[in-house]
């Protein structure tokens, strides 16, 4: 669905890789930071 190994920043500012996604219910806590990404893109293109 999502795909994985994309390079990010964690948020602590370290350097990290993102995680695939195969199934959105696949992972609760997953689901929750994805949510929460949205919702502040969603705030900051305001």
């Amino acid at each position: 669905m999502i795909k994985g190994g994309l390079p990010g920043k964690s948020s602590t500012g370290k350097n990290t890789r993102t995680r695939a996604v195969n199934g959105i219910d696949g992972d609760i806590k997953l689901n929750r930071a994805l949510w929460l990404i949205a919702d502040e893109f969603k705030n900051r293109m305001k």
